[in-house]
């Protein structure tokens, strides 16, 4: 619940801030890719102000995300391993209880004849 506050209370705030931009920025501007002819550029893009800002902001959030889940690597392959070796230990304690199991039923068979003449 406090997390659902939170993000209301960021996100509102920023989606007025960039509908404001937006509305603001509205003029083309034209991004030249060609940085030794600018004159007459090859490669040239004209849109409104405000897509470039827009664009700037997805571009920097995607990359800050690639950043942390390449940083964030090394405890993911540790927590895979630790995983694998937690479901080994617990396939082993599985077995051993089914092993003290069938002993504890089998030594009940032996006995069973012995526990019915002591009880008459």
């Amino acid at each position: 619940m406090l997390k659902r506050i939170l993000t209301i209370l960021i996100a509102f705030p920023a989606a007025a801030v960039l509908i404001t931009l937006s509305i603001a920025n509205r003029h083309a501007v034209t991004l030249v890719l060609d940085p030794f002819n600018p004159t007459t550029p090859l490669v040239s893009l004209s849109l409104p102000f405000y897509v470039y800002l827009i664009g700037a902001l997805i571009l920097g959030v995607m990359m800050g995300g690639l950043a942390t889940w390449f940083n964030q690597a090394r405890w993911r392959r540790q927590a895979r391993a630790q995983t694998l070796e937690a479901r080994r230990w617990q396939s082993e304690a599985d077995r051993l209880a089914r092993e003290r199991d069938l002993g504890v039923a089998q030594r009940g068979e032996l006995t069973s004849p012995a526990t019915e003449r002591t009880a008459a």
